[in-house]
């Protein structure tokens, strides 16, 4: 009896110890007027975090892919698990992570003005209803495929809105999106006034290297990661490996890293904790306010 008692004081204590260092996750909306509906997200708050306590957080926004939503990064991702370790380990500083719902969006102006949204709504959203620093180096972002798309976009044209980003499988296809790429697929890629196929000349208007000569002028340094599979079915690691040197030649730090795999969860998940550590490796800690 003895032993059964100490086993279960044990597993009690364990199971304690877990519940401590787990983060919560929950689901939050506002009324956009810029988009003329409610916005959803989802929002990780870590270990420790009270709404009305001394202490304001970091914030990473993470982006999802084509078609995907909110709870992508949630239930494929299992970004909580991933956040929960680096946290307790002190790999990374407590954070808050932010989940916004895009649609097949690519998180510009177009079919809907995700973009204007998210700087003029979402940040000022989340740093007046969470204790959020509401600094550049307090916030970070990242995405995958077309949210990779979408987070090198907004660092590239607000490089002075973050302190790093993390690319993942970015949908970054220069010049164009291969046949079987959603951007051709998606209807957001077209004229104005058109049927809504895609546009070679749209595509090329909103991606990256349209913004690149501007940012390079700015002068401001944001590490950027990125990563691939080495068997994307869109041959994303040649154009991880096409920004990466880029970034290297105008002196931007950056890190590649081209691993095993498809255009997949089983690549992004695998890899979410390496790039939360990088993204997070120069940001401000939880501060009293």
């Amino acid at each position: 009896m003895r032993f059964l008692r100490a086993w279960l004081l044990a597993l009690a204590a364990g199971m304690a110890a877990a519940l401590a260092q787990a983060g919560t996750i929950e689901g939050a909306h506002f009324k956009s007027s810029v988009l003329g509906r409610d916005w959803l997200f989802n929002v990780y708050l870590p270990t420790g975090y009270d709404p009305n306590g001394p202490l304001r957080y970091p914030v990473l926004y993470l982006l999802h892919g084509n078609g995907g939503d909110r709870n992508d990064w949630v239930n494929l991702g299992r970004i909580k698990k991933t956040a929960d370790s680096l946290i307790e380990s002190g790999q990374i500083p407590p954070a808050i992570i932010v989940m916004p719902d895009a649609g097949t969006t690519w998180y510009v102006d177009l079919r809907e003005r995700v973009e204007s949204a998210f700087f003029l709504e979402l940040i000022p959203v989340i740093e007046k209803n969470y204790r959020a620093l509401g600094t550049r180096d307090a916030r970070v972002i990242g995405g995958l495929s077309m949210g990779g798309y979408g987070a090198l976009r907004y660092v590239l044209q607000y490089p002075d809105k973050f302190q790093a980003a993390a690319l993942l499988s970015p949908a970054i296809y220069t010049p164009e999106p291969p046949e079987n790429s959603g951007a051709r697929t998606g209807r957001v890629f077209s004229l104005p006034g058109g049927d809504g196929s895609y546009s070679p000349e749209m595509w090329k208007a909103y991606n990256y290297p349209a913004l690149w000569d501007a940012f390079v002028r700015k002068g401001v340094q944001v590490p950027i990661y990125i990563n691939s599979g080495d068997d994307d079915e869109f041959f994303i690691e040649a154009e991880a490996a096409r920004l990466y040197s880029l970034l290297r030649k105008n002196r931007q730090p950056a890190e590649l890293r081209i691993v095993n795999g498809k255009h997949e969860w089983a690549v992004w998940e695998s890899t979410a904790a390496d790039a939360l550590r990088y993204v997070f490796q120069n940001v401000r800690r939880p501060q009293a306010q």
